[in-house]
């Protein structure tokens, strides 16, 4: 064993794996990626033996792989973020009514925020609604203990299990105890027996019964968990008759808070109350016998909890139950956060009211700044090809046609932003190009663009294309293609041929699947060069029917960034046209000098702005300069010494393009 500084995820890898895990699969979703990385750069080092690992093109194609691997005795392991339940929520459903065989673990990271997520949906109610145990870390320690517990839990019913952390839990880093080698469990193989694992209507109704059965002797089990834990903190009263109860990451920061509230008291001499405090670590099935010994003699009790009222509920029902007299207060009451993340002094704060202390208010240590701090709002990086696709699309409908542009869920998302403004809707994976077909179908005198990335395009925009050429939508797919799943980290998917088991297979070409599914135009261009990027938008836009546009480049995380764009300054002209048109973060305009300024420590020389500029005063080294040639109202006129000097007066307007200078 050595004792690692793991973040909470690389934790719960190890975790899987010294479980004996034999199969592992998932989709890119933050907070929970590292986890599925981290098990392959084991596996890559030697250390993790007999161990399967894939990205898999979406959460129902892992949850439905590994299923096949559980019905034959192995342990599997599934990664996804919250909103990647929803996609694996078919055969989940499914698999909870024939069971499984070897222990199945779904890890599902939540998000509270969101930070990163469409959603700030609860798994705790996914889990209800399933009937599928859930397990709900308070630190990525006890997440490691946790997971071990889910495997002989899932063994033991037959049953798949939720291990649901949070952001928080995910992205903390602590020291952990792994195991230098870990061997996955030798399963014993699939037993054919129809009656069991064909799900039809008897098998349901045989299943739901089952699950109907385990569930309440799971919650006996819990209720004699270490994971359900309380004690009582004498105060200056006799007997505790108020209580806490908390979960998740929630459970820490009332630990952390209770701590600071003994100090001030100490410090204070001010008096405080007996209280119980307790963690509900396996909130589905509810441990009810444990709590209830918790609640006995209690007046009053605060729940804390991340996103929805689980434990809130699960205390009211079991006050009526028990007819018991306490009274319950939390997200339902307004007395805790309703929405986001919990804080430790959030819960301090809230404590103290509950126990009726007026404890001085903590100065609060703040950094004063001369200036106003300028706002930094998320951006496309420099030099991503995305813009190029974005820029290239507008210019090809131009002012007269109007548009609907449909965005879906990636790092293209944020080409609703100021000066792109190219997204005008985004749901969730896959929507845009099914989006666009119902905007066609309500408003056909519109266009309707669908803006879809390369790894969500064979995640979940495949039966949208077929859609589309099945019903006939006059719509227009723009496939990002960059090469990656950028958005959760640079994973690999069925368009790089690159798998995390080494080596490669057959890339998967889009513009095959595109024409194998029936789209007739398809039309392909680098982004990074606007009069062909332009030229592809335009001649799929105006196709009748459903047509595409791929847009081949690479993320810039993927490629060795190029000498930066230099500037020429006498060749400016002040229009600013570069820095307010596509927005790229490493062009600036200094009012001091009245001119765009290039910051060439961020600049990785695509040279899309070299196209922009109609002047010829941004140069690419690694791309030939043609002089453009101006029209009338874009010429300069020259200096003496023949530099271009400055813009025509109206008057001079006037005779150079032989009108009128109002």
């Amino acid at each position: 064993m050595t004792k690692s500084f793991l973040m909470g995820n690389q934790a719960f890898a190890h975790a899987a794996l010294e479980a004996g895990v034999r199969v592992c699969a998932g989709y890119p979703g933050t907070p929970s990626s590292e986890v599925i990385e981290t098990v392959a750069k084991l596996r890559d080092a030697g250390s993790a033996h007999d161990v399967y690992v894939e990205w898999s093109t979406n959460e129902k194609a892992a949850l439905e792989m590994l299923a096949g691997a559980a019905l034959c005795g192995a342990r599997t392991l599934f990664t996804a973020k919250q909103v990647g339940l929803n996609v694996a929520s078919d055969p989940l459903m499914s698999l909870n009514y024939i069971g499984v065989e070897g222990g199945t673990v779904l890890l599902v990271a939540d998000d509270p925020g969101p930070i990163s997520s469409q959603t700030e949906q609860d798994t705790r109610r996914f889990a209800s609604f399933a009937k599928v145990p859930v397990f709900d870390p308070a630190t990525s320690e006890q997440g490691c203990a946790m997971i071990a517990a889910a495997y002989d839990l899932s063994e033991k019913y037959h049953t798949p299990v939720i291990f649901r952390p949070s952001t928080r839990i995910c992205h903390a880093s602590t020291f952990v105890e792994v195991a230098d080698e870990t061997h996955a469990r030798k399963p014993e193989g699939f037993e054919n027996d129809p009656s069991k694992w064909v799900i039809f209507p008897g098998r349901s109704y045989r299943g739901h019964g089952e699950i109907n059965e385990r569930l309440p002797k799971i919650a006996a089990d819990f209720s004699a968990s270490p994971f359900n834990p309380w004690r009582e903190v004498a105060g200056t009263d006799e007997g505790a008759k108020i209580g806490i109860i908390a979960g998740g990451v929630s459970y820490s920061y009332a630990e952390e808070a209770l701590a600071q509230i003994e100090e001030q008291v100490e410090a204070t001499g001010a008096l405080s109350p007996s209280y119980r405090l307790m963690q509900v670590g396996t909130p589905y099935p509810f441990p009810e016998a444990a709590v209830a010994k918790f609640a006995e003699g209690l007046d009053r009790i605060i729940v804390f909890e991340e996103l929805d009222h689980v434990i809130e509920d699960e205390l009211l029902k079991l006050c009526g139950k028990l007819h018991a007299g306490f009274e319950v207060q939390g997200k339902l009451t307004g007395t805790t956060t309703t929405r986001g993340e919990n804080t430790v002094d959030a819960i301090r704060m809230q404590i103290q009211e509950f126990f009726g202390l007026d404890l001085p208010v903590a100065a609060e240590r703040t950094v004063e700044f001369s200036d106003p701090i300028p706002e930094r709002p998320a951006v496309l990086c420099a030099g991503c090809p995305h813009r190029g696709a974005f820029y290239a699309v507008k210019k090809a409908l131009g002012r007269r046609r109007e548009a609907v542009m449909c965005g879906d869920i990636g790092c293209y998302t944020l080409g609703n932003a100021a000066p792109l403004n190219a997204v005008d809707t985004c749901l969730d994976m896959g929507a845009g190009i099914t989006m666009a077909q119902g905007f066609n179908v309500i408003e056909p005198d519109k266009k309707a663009i669908a803006f879809v990335g390369d790894s969500t395009f064979f995640a979940s925009g495949m039966t949208g294309v077929a859609n589309a050429v099945y019903n006939k939508h006059d719509i227009t797919i723009v496939v990002l293609d960059n090469a990656t799943t950028a958005m959760t980290g640079s994973q690999p998917h069925p368009g790089t041929g690159a798998t995390l088991m080494g080596g490669f297979s057959a890339p998967i070409s889009i513009q095959e699947v595109l024409s194998a599914l029936g789209v007739k135009k398809i039309t392909k261009a680098n982004p990074l060069f606007a009069d062909k990027a332009i030229e592809a938008a335009r001649e799929a836009i105006d196709y009748d029917g459903p047509s595409a546009v791929i847009y081949e480049s690479p993320c810039t995380k993927l490629t060795k960034a190029k000498p930066p764009v230099y500037f020429i300054a006498n060749a400016c002209a002040g229009c600013r046209k570069c820095v307010t048109t596509i927005g790229c973060p490493a062009l600036g305009w200094s009012e001091v000098g009245h001119s765009i300024v290039i910051n060439r420590a961020m600049c990785v020389g695509c040279g899309l702005c070299t196209d922009i500029c109609e002047y010829g005063a941004i140069t690419c080294p690694t791309r030939k300069r043609v002089r453009p040639a101006l029209p009338p109202r874009s010429q300069r006129l020259h200096a003496e010494d023949g530099s271009l000097s400055r813009f025509p007066t109206p008057q001079e307007l006037a005779e150079i393009e032989g009108g009128s200078d109002d």
